[in-house]
């Protein structure tokens, strides 16, 4: 790996009006070797050049025809949590295992990752461990961490607040994409569970729970109904999905991520225009959490499972011919529901059993 080129210009301890602005040169140049032991546990023979250069290089030879695959997302006011619990390294394994999933939709595999973590008043230890998780989840996920960026921004951030986002970068051999469009009737719908929230609903969560308002030795404490503390149901990493399913996308007709929108707005974005997703509700396992939230914010299911994914992490169409095979091979797996042809009304129902 290659470092910063020397410079003639003056030390960073030199510039003490920029650290007492909220920017500190010295403390940033500090976390370089950090940050350089954290890209080079996550990395991959592909990769090209090293840590302190402009931007990553990675060699794309050993595909014989790949289609390049991307995705940028954010995790969102769950970082809110993480702060005021005083643990970074969960969400930064949250960024990468939720574009991980992303891509999977399209039947990719992961690459590399870029991640983009702003903030003011981090100290290096919060950065490091932030970067920490991130490392982290693309070392389990197989894929590089290929660069980033840390920006202190005092001013447009208050003293101890942060945001983060990556850039997730998959590969897929042309002609084995997977985009739903060869999904009919008669088709299985099976889901895989979440271990909670993973990244969405967040700001409704923190608001019918009074996250802002309870004291961290309250949520660090065991919960007997939901068999953990309440800091760890809601700072549960982002499951991955991609070491689980490679070995079935050749039977996967179309996959839905369920993030932001819920079931149904998920679902649908998968389903060709004369196709109904049609799902059962106590089909799949619910993580305690999700009840909590429920009951604590009077909220009605419709609402429900358009914010939040209920415990349904994944939902996979497949061939009903292949529903056993596929789902014996995915531990977790239940049916969720099928493919019917579509009638007037929308494209997704979630139904009771």
């Amino acid at each position: 790996m290659t470092d910063p080129p020397a410079s003639n210009l003056p030390a960073p301890s030199a510039t003490p009006r920029y650290a007492a602005a909220g920017v500190d040169i010295a403390a940033n140049d500090r976390l370089i070797p950090r940050y350089r032991a954290l890209a080079q546990s996550a990395g991959r023979p592909e990769v090209l050049g090293g840590v302190g250069v402009f931007s990553g290089l990675f060699d794309l030879t050993a595909f014989p025809n790949p289609v390049l695959v991307a995705s940028t997302d954010g995790v969102g006011t769950k970082v809110l949590v993480a702060r005021r619990l005083g643990r970074f390294d969960s969400v930064g394994q949250d960024i990468v295992n939720h574009c991980i999933n992303d891509i999977l939709t399209a039947g990719a595999q992961p690459l590399f990752f870029l991640d983009y973590l702003a903030g003011s008043g981090l100290s290096e230890d919060e950065k490091v461990a932030i970067v920490g998780g991130i490392a982290k989840a693309c070392a389990q996920g197989g894929l590089a961490l290929l660069g980033g960026e840390t920006a202190d921004m005092p001013g447009l951030y208050q003293h101890g607040d942060f945001d983060l986002a990556g850039t997730i970068i998959g590969v897929v051999e042309k002609g084995h994409t997977i985009d739903g469009r060869d999904i009919r009737p008669g088709d299985i719908l099976l889901g895989l569970p979440s271990n909670g929230l993973h990244t969405n609903g967040y700001t409704l969560a923190r608001a019918v729970l009074r996250l802002d308002d309870a004291p961290p030795a309250h949520l660090a404490a065991h919960d007997h109904e939901l068999g953990t503390s309440l800091a760890d149901a809601l700072l549960a990493p982002h499951t991955p999905y991609w070491p689980l399913l490679a070995p079935v996308l050749d039977r996967c007709k179309g996959i839905a991520h369920i993030t932001g929108g819920g079931i149904p707005g998920n679902v649908a974005r998968i389903l060709p225009p004369d196709c109904a997703a049609h799902l059962q509700t106590g089909s799949w396992p619910e993580p305690p959490i999700f009840e909590r939230i429920r009951a604590r914010g009077e909220i009605d299911e419709e609402e429900m499972i358009r914010v939040f994914n209920v415990g349904l992490g994944l939902v996979i169409a497949v061939q009903a011919a292949h529903a056993d095979s596929v789902r014996a091979a995915l531990p977790g797996a239940t049916v969720v529901g099928q493919i019917r042809d579509r009638a007037d009304g929308p494209a997704v129902h979630v139904e009771p059993a």
